[in-house]
């Protein structure tokens, strides 16, 4: 299955199960997802979760053969970036996490991160953007210079540096996300239930008013990239394993340009 999930205590611990694609997202993966989650939040006897990747990486994020990011009624994109939650969520990160797969960390209320994890956001690369949250949650995650630098040239965050920013609730040895993330699920049942719960839901209500702005912002940086020269040039150099060539004109919608302009960048090798 290409999400899986086991009971290991109170705890239910989920995994992305698509090492081949690097966990990237697609549709069937974000309904089980879905599905693990509500299996997460209507047992009783389960208290937190822990969400990790299979193989060595957690989650590339969308899988690039889809036009959108998946979405779910209830959870939003991936199935849990909008989701309203009464049970905590700990990301346990190995490898990548890049692009939606950082996204889905940033959607989860704790994060545990290997030294050797890399954190990214490579949208603009691939000639287009962050659509799932990340272009306000990497501005409230780390210093604005930091979140900048990942935002527009791409940079990589280390699981160390991640630590060092406060990113990273815990920080684990690589190859121990899962065990470090089960030693905090741990901890975190040793606190009251019903305070958890409260107390998730007024951190939610907290940051609403800003989320309400981010993904209004998130929906006009959407508008700008959506159909552009850059974003079919980007998303081919990225199959094609090379550089992209960025057409000078590309800011303006693909939509607003000549058919045969449009054909040009398309057919470009």
């Amino acid at each position: 299955m290409p999400v899986d999930h086991t009971v290991e205590g109170t705890t239910l611990h989920i995994r992305l199960n698509r090492p081949e694609k690097r966990n990237a997202m697609d549709a069937d993966m974000t309904r089980q997802l879905e599905d693990a989650l509500d299996v997460l939040e209507h047992r009783d006897d389960l208290r937190v979760g822990v969400l990790s990747g299979a193989g060595h990486h957690f989650s590339a994020g969308t899988d690039l053969t889809l036009e959108r990011s998946p979405v779910t009624e209830r959870g939003g994109e991936y199935g849990i970036v909008r989701r309203e939650r009464t049970k905590p969520l700990i990301a346990a990160i190995e490898g990548i996490a890049f692009g939606g797969g950082l996204e889905i960390a940033f959607a989860c209320d704790l994060v545990v991160a290997a030294a050797t994890a890399r954190l990214a956001l490579p949208e603009a690369q691939r000639g287009v953007v962050p659509t799932c949250g990340a272009i306000f949650r990497v501005l409230e995650a780390l210093p604005e210079a930091t979140a900048m630098g990942v935002l527009l040239a791409g940079d990589e965050i280390d699981g160390v540096t991640a630590a060092r920013l406060g990113v990273v609730t815990r920080p684990a040895d690589e190859g121990q996300a899962v065990a470090v993330a089960l030693q905090l699920a741990e901890s975190v049942c040793t606190s009251s239930p019903t305070s958890i719960s409260a107390l998730l839901q007024a951190v939610r209500r907290v940051k609403e008013a800003d989320s309400t702005a981010g993904w209004a912002a998130t929906r006009a940086a959407i508008d700008i990239i959506d159909g552009s020269a850059d974003m079919v040039e980007g998303v081919a150099a990225f199959f094609e394993r090379r550089p992209p060539r960025w057409h000078p004109d590309a800011r303006q919608p693909a939509s607003q340009r000549s058919g045969t302009e449009l054909r040009r960048t398309r057919a470009t090798p």
